[in-house]
């Protein structure tokens, strides 16, 4: 189904793919490579280093930059390409490092990915996970994205929003429609959404994404399906058209969720 799921979204007009040799952990790559390669020349494909996975899954930090080059090498080899569009340094935060993996300053992180830039080994340079203070030390490295959660229900990136749109960054939100994890909003069961949606005759998730990309042009969407249908849907969400009484009830929301 994976690989269906793959074909389906390049033939209905995808042409960003968002990847990591650790997702799986250590299969999305050969799955992308295996429905796709050789790759459309419009497609971007964009992944992501600075973590690893151990044996039973967790996430271990690999933010030294020899790990950070290891990373995009793996990321090369896997995709079986010479040259990644973007790569997105995650940052992990100290209290997600271990042992001798411990935290590295910025600066370098950024250093050694300007040199895999240089090297043509990366198109772009992204950021994820990223408070503003790290997205303004990253800026003069030369940004293309940053990769944060964000959605209707949770707005608390959007200073980093803003900065983006300042230097004509593309903001990248993961978690576009909340998560089934623990403290994380599904934006989908919001009462609103779901008004939204049946007023508008579209699916609650159209609802959600829809709003992402009317609420800003410089937000790209990366929401993931593992079926047909569901891909068939989110790339619908282009196509609703929330009129300005929705957009303002539904803009309310994360004013709502803040007096709480």
């Amino acid at each position: 189904m994976a690989l269906a799921v793959l074909r389906r979204a390049v033939e209905l007009g995808v042409n960003h793919i968002d990847t990591a040799q650790f997702y799986g952990p250590d299969i999305a790559n050969e799955l992308i490579h295996a429905a796709l390669h050789p790759y459309p020349e419009d497609l971007v494909l964009v992944t992501k280093v600075g973590a690893e996975r151990d044996r039973r899954g967790g996430w271990i930090g690999a933010q030294r930059p020899h790990d950070l080059r290891a990373g995009v090498e793996a990321n090369l080899r896997s995709l079986e390409v010479e040259r990644i569009d973007v790569v997105n340094l995650r940052l992990l935060g100290a209290e997600r490092d271990h042992g001798d993996r411990a935290s590295v300053d910025l600066d370098s992180q950024l250093a050694e990915m300007i040199a895999l830039r240089a090297e043509g080994k990366i198109g772009g340079i992204g950021i994820s996970n990223a408070n503003i203070g790290q997205l303004r030390q990253a800026l003069p490295a030369g940004i293309a994205c940053v990769q944060n959660a964000y959605n209707l229900l949770d707005r608390a990136g959007e200073p980093l929003l803003d900065l983006c749109r300042e230097h004509d960054v593309a903001w990248v939100p993961y978690f576009p429609l909340g998560s089934a994890f623990a403290g994380v909003a599904r934006v989908t069961q919001h009462p609103a959404v779901r008004a939204a949606a049946a007023a508008q005759g579209a699916t609650p998730a159209q609802i959600g994404l829809a709003w992402l990309l009317a609420h800003d042009p410089h937000i790209l969407l990366i929401p993931g399906t593992s079926s047909l249908e569901h891909l068939n849907e989110n790339v619908a969400a282009a196509d609703v058209r929330l009129d300005a009484p929705t957009m303002a009830a539904l803009d309310g929301l994360a004013a709502a969720r803040g007096r709480r």
